[in-house]
C-alpha cells in the first residue's frame, strides 16, 4: 500500500536542525516529505536556508497526509502569525492523523488547547506555563512524549523526537528503531552493525 506523504511545516525562522533526523529517515523508509508554508512563497529558516514550499497551508487536508511535523521557530513566540498551523494541528488530530511538534511549536499547541488533556513535554515546564494553558499537570520531564496521536519534544532532543515519530508511524520495527536511536543519540558503535542488519531483513 502506498504511504501518504509526511508534511513538514516551514515558516520564517523555523529551526531547521530540529526535524532533520525525522524527515531524512522517514524519506529513507519510503515516505514522501512535502513542505507546507503559510502561503506559496519561499521562507527562510533560522539557519538561513531558503525553502520554496510544495503547498500552502490552506491547501493541506488531513486525509492527504500521514503526519504533520511542526518545528520550532522564533515566530511561535512573537504573536499569532503561526496560530493557523496550530489550528491545522487540531484538525489533523480530530481526524485521527498524527502531529509531531518540537520546541516552540509546543507552545503554539498549548495556546490552542491541544496539550490540556495529553501527556507532553517541551523545552521546560515554565516555558509552556507562560502560555496560560490548562495542561501543566500533564507535563512530563522526558526527552520526548507521545500521547493521543501527538509527539512533543524540546529543542535539544531532535533524535528522541524522530524516535517517537518512527514508533508512532511504524516506519521501522522496534529493533531497528532501538538500534537507530542508540547510534544517533548515544554514538554506540555496536548499534551501527545492528542497525544495518535490521535494515537488511
Amino acid at each position: 500500500m502506498t504511504r501518504k506523504p509526511v508534511h513538514l511545516a516551514v515558516y520564517d525562522t523555523y529551526a531547521d536542525w530540529e526535524t532533520g533526523h525525522t524527515t531524512a529517515h522517514l524519506a529513507l523508509a519510503g515516505y514522501e516529505v512535502r513542505t507546507v508554508a503559510p502561503a506559496g512563497e519561499a521562507v527562510t529558516s533560522m539557519g538561513g536556508l531558503r525553502v520554496l514550499p510544495d503547498l500552502a497551508l490552506d491547501a493541506l487536508r488531513p486525509g492527504d497526509s500521514s503526519l504533520l511535523i511542526l518545528p520550532g521557530a522564533a515566530r511561535w513566540d512573537e504573536g499569532d502569525d503561526l496560530a493557523p498551523f496550530a489550528r491545522t494541528a487540531r484538525a489533523f488530530l480530530d481526524a485521527g492523523v498524527p502531529v509531531a511538534a518540537i520546541c516552540g511549536a509546543t507552545a503554539g499547541l498549548a495556546r490552542e488547547g491541544l496539550l490540556d488533556d495529553r501527556a507532553h513535554t517541551s523545552g521546560a515546564a515554565p516555558y509552556l506555563a507562560m502560555t496560560g494553558y490548562a495542561g501543566a499537570g500533564r507535563y512530563a520531564e522526558a526527552d520526548a512524549v507521545t500521547d493521543g496521536g501527538l509527539v512533543t519534544a524540546g529543542p535539544t532532543e531532535p533524535v528522541a523526537f524522530a524516535r517517537e515519530v518512527f514508533r508512532l508511524l511504524g516506519a521501522y520495527d522496534a529493533k531497528t528503531t532501538d538500534a537507530w536511536y542508540r547510534l544517533f543519540h548515544d554514538s554506540d558503535p555496536a548499534a551501527y552493525a545492528e542497525y544495518e542488519e535490521a535494515l537488511s531483513r
